[in-house]
C-alpha cells in the first residue's frame, strides 16, 4: 500500500509538525495511582510469592526470582519513587520488563490494562521545583478523567548493582 506525499504532510501539519505514532503501555497501580510502561518492554506478567532477599542492594531492590534460570532483581517501584515499602503478602504481581539488555521485575499492586496512545498524547511532566523532579517519570497520559504516569524505565535501574539481570 502507498501513501502519497500529500497524505503524510496533511497527517504532519495536523499534529502539529510531528507524525503521530500510536504506541501501546501495559497499565498498573500502585495504590490509587496509575502508571504505564511501553508494551515493547515488558517480556511478560506473573505471580509471584517468592523473592529471595539480596544482601547489598539498593533498599528499593527488594532482591531476586529465578525466572526459567534468569535470575531476575525485583524493584519495588513504591519505594524507588519514594512512597515507602510495598507490603508483600501471600501473591503479588510482577511486572518483568527489559531495560537496556536487562530483565528487571517491576513490583506493582495490579496490572490493569493496555492502552493505546499517539505520541502526541504524551504530555510532558510539569516542573514544579526543579531539584525534587521525580526523575523516572517521562511523561503523563489523560483518558478522560483518568491521569497515567508513563514510566522512564531506562533511569529506574541507575545504582543497581552491576551485572545484575544480565538477560
Amino acid at each position: 500500500m502507498s501513501v502519497s506525499v500529500d497524505h503524510l504532510a496533511r497527517k504532519i501539519q495536523e499534529s502539529g509538525g510531528e507524525a503521530t505514532e500510536k504506541r501501546q503501555f501495559v497499565t498498573f497501580a500502585l495504590g490509587k495511582q496509575l502508571f504505564c510502561v511501553d508494551i515493547m518492554s515488558v517480556r511478560e506478567i506473573r505471580i509471584s510469592n517468592v523473592i529471595t532477599p539480596l544482601p547489598g542492594a539498593p533498599d528499593f531492590v527488594r532482591g531476586v526470582i529465578n525466572l526459567r534460570g534468569t535470575i531476575v532483581p525485583i524493584c519495588d517501584l513504591r519505594m524507588r519513587f519514594g512512597e515507602g515499602k510495598t507490603e508483600l503478602a501471600g501473591s503479588y504481581p510482577v511486572v518483568i520488563v527489559s531495560i537496556a539488555d536487562r530483565w528487571v521485575g517491576l513490583l506493582v499492586d495490579e496490572v490493569c490494562d493496555i492502552l493505546t496512545a499517539d505520541n502526541s498524547e504524551i504530555s510532558p511532566i510539569p516542573e514544579t521545583d526543579a531539584n525534587r523532579r521525580n526523575p523516572f517519570f517521562h511523561g503523563l497520559i489523560t483518558q478522560g478523567d483518568t491521569m497515567l504516569i508513563v514510566v522512564a524505565l531506562e533511569r529506574l535501574t541507575d545504582n543497581f548493582a552491576p551485572g545484575v539481570a544480565a538477560a
